[in-house]
């Protein structure tokens, strides 16, 4: 609505036609847009185009959707702005499939400036051709707008996004909708990875089971979902989704990113990332602020730009990447922190899982806000990109859970303590793995409150036990609990059950 109270009539209404506007250049084949970004490119010695942007972290805090802002004459200038400079300028216009399941597709449509086709080049990199012609959502991407902001009309399916070159924000901006066109269909959008994972159990029977896992950026959500396990012949671990899924009703995930993942590539080791490390080194990556030489040496541990460094990375180079992109059923799911108070694993009943799900705890990451990298953050869901009542987000999740039957879990990928014990991916892979089987075996523990394992196959799980890393762990436990209530407090949509099973 207006300030007026009339309704306004669909920004993007006035987008140039890409299949008639003279301005367009309409869907380009990939070997195009890279010969368009070519004045940008450093080559790699692996033959792959590498990019620096300006801009190297999403700038959330000019953010805004008109679902939880109130939107007003400036933000609607902006949007109109954005429209009208996409009929002025020559442009580059990419339709993309966003996810593949009947409930969960959409055809995307990215508008950007031709001297920016670096930005269309690994966007659609990252999803499938469609043959779609109606767009269900759209994105202006103008990065030489005089001001960086960031405008999401969710019930259009329109964002402007201005004044940041970062492809991040052309990738959130669709994956955004994703998730809330999912929970307007009564599922809910997960910033999460899926796989599926087949494995013999004790006795003998061949069983799937569909792991999901939630995480916010650089917490090691792409490292457990990619990884394959270490299993062989019948056994298998596949990976569907590493980034944004929509859970449904029916106990499915959608998946969304049908061609590519957008992985964090600082500190990636061949030796303990080998999967990832290929991708990242096979010619049809597309890099962004990694440290390339001109000669095309890539330096992976180099923080030259950014700790945020990027790889756009095709499926068809992982090994563990599986086919299909939707997961049948999720029997399983993690939330991935880095709470130095965590165990390395701990069982959850869905109203802990609950709380899991609205604390989001983790550490913050230079792909959120760099001026912030290492600092312990708390995002619900682990998902900065929630549209509407966070609260209500936390309910729902705990209701689809427990109307689904589903196996919850905290894992901890970092440090006990102040860096006592380093819970590597080996031991985290591990657990993942013998959860998979069954053949971990559980116990409630009365000092840290928590259901904790008392064998894990592979791993000398007492050597993991939290309070024998923290000095003082029950008053630091009391002083986590007493903070996490009073952060809990602030929603008041959520329901007092998931409050009182605060861990």
């Amino acid at each position: 609505m207006s300030e007026t109270g009339t309704k306004r009539p669909p920004v993007r209404r006035g987008l140039p036609d890409p299949n008639t506007a003279s301005n367009v250049r309409y869907n380009p084949s990939l070997e195009d847009l890279r010969d368009l970004a070519a004045h940008a490119e450093t080559t790699t010695e692996f033959g792959s185009p590498s990019y620096v942007s300006e801009f190297r972290s999403r700038s959330s805090d000019k953010t805004k959707n008109a679902v939880d802002h109130e939107f007003g004459a400036d933000d609607y200038a902006l949007l109109t702005d954005a429209v009208e400079r996409a009929t002025e300028r020559e442009m580059i216009c990419v339709d993309r499939q966003m996810g593949r399941h009947p409930d969960a597709s959409f055809c995307c449509r990215l508008f950007v400036p031709v001297e920016h086709a670096r930005i269309a080049l690994a966007w659609a990199t990252l999803f499938e051709p469609t043959d779609e012609s109606e767009p269900d959502l759209v994105t202006v991407h103008d990065p030489d707008y005089d001001q960086t902001a960031i405008r999401v009309l969710p019930e259009e399916g329109f964002t402007a996004a201005l004044g940041s070159d970062y492809l991040g924000e052309a990738k959130k901006s669709f994956l955004r909708l994703f998730m809330f066109r999912v929970k307007q269909r009564g599922g809910l959008g997960l910033h999460a990875g899926s796989k599926r994972v087949r494995v013999r159990t004790d006795d003998d029977d061949l069983e799937t089971v569909g792991q999901v896992f939630m995480g916010l950026s650089a917490t090691g959500k792409s490292t457990l979902t990619s990884h394959g396990c270490w299993l062989e012949g019948e056994e298998e671990a596949v990976m569907l989704q590493d980034d944004v899924c929509g859970l449904l009703p029916d106990g499915s995930v959608a998946g969304s990113e049908g061609e590519g993942l957008f992985i964090k590539t600082i500190g990636l080791d061949e030796d303990e990332q080998p999967e990832l490390y290929d991708a990242a080194t096979a010619e049809s990556a597309v890099l962004e602020n990694v440290a390339v030489d001109d000669d095309g040496t890539v330096d992976f541990d180099a923080d030259r730009y950014t700790s945020n460094s990027r790889a756009v990375v095709r499926r068809d180079e992982l090994e563990s990447a599986d086919d299909d992109i939707d997961l049948e059923r999720m029997d399983q799911v993690f939330f991935i922190t880095r709470n130095p108070l965590m165990p390395p694993v701990a069982k959850l009943n869905e109203e802990e899982a609950a709380v899991a799900f609205m604390l989001g705890e983790s550490i913050e990451t230079s792909a959120g806000d760099p001026s912030r990298a290492g600092e312990s953050i708390r995002v619900v869901g682990t998902n900065p990109f929630i549209i509407g009542s966070e609260g209500e987000e936390g309910n729902l999740f705990r209701d689809l859970i427990a109307e689904l039957d589903v196996d919850c879990y905290i894992i901890n990928t970092g440090y006990l303590g102040d860096k006592s014990a380093d819970i590597g991916v080996t031991e985290s892979v591990t657990i993942l793995t013998e959860l998979a089987r069954g053949t971990v075996e559980w116990s409630d523990d009365d000092q840290t409150g928590l259901t904790i394992p008392e064998t894990v196959p592979g791993i000398d799980i007492e050597e993991f036990y939290v309070p024998d890393h923290v000095e003082d762990y029950e008053d630091a436990a009391a002083d986590l609990r007493s903070d996490r209530l009073e952060y809990l407090s602030q929603f008041d949509d959520l329901d007092e059950t998931i409050i009182d099973a605060t861990y």
